[in-house]
């Protein structure tokens, strides 16, 4: 239970009676924020808005702009799985992304109050209509403003003007009120490069996956799963006793009998990596407190450019230890969006998760799980870890099918895409480090005004 005591002017002004509206932290926050100097963000801002509804026409990658809705925008590899509008309804207006604005969703319950910092490699995309873009007017630094709406307070701030029900939504103009604290200009310039280095990063990072993915999709035989297509029900339960169509496609053997034709060593995950498993369903016991407990995310919290870590285990619960993911482990979602699969980092060590992810753990002298995780990243390895799917309303994989999943193995090309994985990661654990950093300076600074 929460007990405070409230100014009855505030009651009056806001015309509300409910106790738990005003004890709510982005009401205090912003009581705090205003008695103090300030100024609000629209203030601060040379533009606030949405593109507005237009029409769009998704095409290929090769005659389209990346477009890039609510999850994508705050998404570690914005461009890795986005759609592409038709470039002959795209070629001038407000829609297009540039470097340094601050965007965040106008629609949603995970994406109103989740900001990120758009960098170079989003200049030039397409932004949906439920991409607010915020634009700094110099007043203060761009980094520093992206900091504190990134932070605690920026995220209560924000929450707190969320309308509606079903579909919760925020407009320009409630985000423009948002008081916005000025601290000291050195304060703002440290904070700010801390932004700038680590959007430079995740951008290297994300070039970096590219130039391996490329690298190992000119390897591999190119695979085209057809919608229609024929085989003999004799030929398929040899070898496994399903018969639905999506599982037998005779693309799926296409393609390991190119392999094969070629002397191209095949080994299964299992044989690649020291342990591959699920956890189990558990009961998660939640605590509020941080320092009692162990982040806890979702499988699409791992995907995040800068994971908000809102949710918490309670460190005295059961078998606390079996849900925990350490540096360099592969996370692969094993219910709902099949296909989904992270590479966890130094930055997420030691963090919880959901039970509805494999779990690959690599071999301790023999890490084999970059060239793992970049084959999964292919065309053809989503397309064969989305062939696994099973299941009507829910679809499911499991951890069976992941340990027998096949890798082909190209020894002369092995290293040098498990060093460009590597260096990836290296990178997005550092932007992300940096950006706790910068966080943290706005929070403690913040923190500092409330004790005196």
């Amino acid at each position: 239970m929460r007990v405070g005591r409230v100014n009855s002017k505030y009651v009056f002004d806001s015309y509300r009676l409910n106790s738990d509206f005003h004890l709510t932290d982005g009401v205090v926050y912003d009581r705090f924020f205003r008695s103090m100097n300030h100024e609000t963000l629209g203030a601060l801002s040379s533009d606030i808005f949405c593109a507005g509804r237009s029409k769009r026409i998704y095409v290929d990658k090769e005659n389209g702009i990346p477009y890039l809705g609510n999850t994508d925008i705050t998404s570690s590899n914005p461009l890795s799985s986005c759609n592409y509008a038709s470039k002959k309804f795209w070629k001038e207006g407000k829609g297009f992304l540039k470097e340094g604005m601050i965007l965040t969703g106008r629609v949603g319950q995970n994406t109103v109050g989740a900001f990120s910092f758009a960098s170079k490699e989003v200049e030039g995309s397409i932004g949906s209509d439920n991409v607010i873009r915020i634009i700094s007017n110099g007043k203060v630094e761009n980094g520093y403003l992206y900091s504190f709406l990134a932070s605690k307070y920026g995220f209560h701030l924000a929450r707190r003007h969320i309308s509606g029900n079903a579909q919760p939504f925020i407009t320009e103009e409630m985000l423009a009120d948002l008081p916005i604290p000025i601290l000291p200009q050195t304060k703002q310039q440290e904070i700010h490069s801390l932004i700038i280095e680590a959007s430079n990063l995740r951008a290297e990072s994300n070039k970096l996956l590219r130039e391996a993915i490329e690298m190992m999709e000119e390897k591999l035989p190119s695979i085209e799963f057809k919608t229609i297509y024929k085989a003999k029900i004799s030929s398929r339960t040899n070898h496994n006793s399903r018969i639905e169509a999506t599982y037998n496609t005779n693309s799926i053997e296409g393609f390991y009998r190119v392999l094969n034709e070629n002397n191209i060593e095949l080994k299964s995950i299992s044989e690649l990596s020291d342990q591959v498993f699920t956890p189990g369903i558990f009961k998660r016991i939640r605590t509020n407190n941080p320092d009692k407990g162990v982040p806890f995310l979702s499988g699409s919290d791992l995907l995040n450019q800068y994971p908000n870590f809102q949710s918490f285990l309670s460190r005295k619960m059961k078998n606390i230890d079996n849900y925990i993911l350490r540096d360099g482990w592969i996370a692969i979602q094993d219910a709902g969006t099949i296909g989904y699969l992270s590479y966890i980092t130094k930055f997420l060590d030691g963090v919880s998760a959901t039970n509805n992810l494999v779990r690959v753990v690599p071999n301790e002298n023999d890490n084999k799980n970059y060239y793992i995780y970049c084959f999964l990243k292919t065309k053809v390895g989503q397309n064969l870890l989305k062939s696994l799917e099973y299941g009507s309303v829910q679809k499911h994989i499991d951890n069976h099918q992941i340990s027998s999943f096949l890798v082909p193995i190209f020894h002369d090309i092995e290293g040098a895409i498990s060093e460009k994985v590597e260096k990836c990661m290296i990178n997005l654990s550092d932007a992300c480090f940096m950006e706790k950093e910068a966080i943290e300076l706005v929070e403690k600074e913040i923190e500092s005004w409330q004790e005196s």
